[in-house]
């Protein structure tokens, strides 16, 4: 469907929610896969992590409350507004979340989100989840530009950013707004044709 400025959107309506959330390879037997009802343990002792939550603007209030999250998570699927993966092995608990808010089909752009809980952190996890979900997120979905913004108080996503081939962009001023007060945040962007 064309829009009413005549262009043709960059990504057709009906892409995602028209197919089943894949289940994306790792190594060291990791896979992003959907999230499940009992999942929501991780998910829980992922709105206690304290940098998880600073980082993250992320609490979960209880087993309802994280029920109800990855509940969410199937729905912004079929919406077409997001895509949240689990970090796990199969068939065990998560170890962490990565995913797409704000898609925009029309657009072909997402922002890319992520957090892993305490056992996991420093192994590269996360560097290789987000590589995959990008190659996935420009490759299958044919997105066109991807963003991952931090904090510039978080070095440790700034390296992420770094290592997964993000792009740094600028400093957006004053951009979030955290528990501590405003945040400046680094922009970063990963564009079709960059890798």
């Amino acid at each position: 469907m064309i829009s009413s400025s005549g262009i043709p959107p960059a990504v057709p309506a009906g892409r995602m929610a028209g197919a089943d959330q894949p289940v994306l390879p790792l190594s060291d037997g990791l896979e992003l896969r959907l999230w499940h009802a009992d999942d929501a343990d991780a998910l829980m002792a992922a709105g206690q992590d304290p940098d998880i939550r600073r980082w993250n603007l992320f609490t979960v209030e209880d087993r309802a409350d994280a029920h109800r999250r990855i509940a969410r998570m199937h729905e912004r699927w079929r919406a077409e507004t997001g895509a949240v993966w689990a970090i796990a092995p199969p068939g065990a608990r998560a170890l962490g979340l990565i995913g797409w808010n704000d898609v925009d089909l029309a657009d072909g752009s997402a922002e890319i989100v992520y957090w892993v809980l305490p056992a996991a952190r420093g192994g590269g996890i996360v560097v290789e989840a987000t590589r995959r979900l990008s190659r996935w997120a420009l490759d299958d979905l044919g997105l066109h530009r991807l963003r991952l913004c931090h904090s510039v108080a978080n070095p440790a996503s700034c390296r992420v950013a770094e290592k997964a081939g993000y792009s740094f962009e600028g400093t957006m001023r004053a951009a979030l707004l955290h528990a501590d007060g405003r945040h400046d945040q680094h922009l970063h962007a990963l564009v079709r044709g960059d890798v």
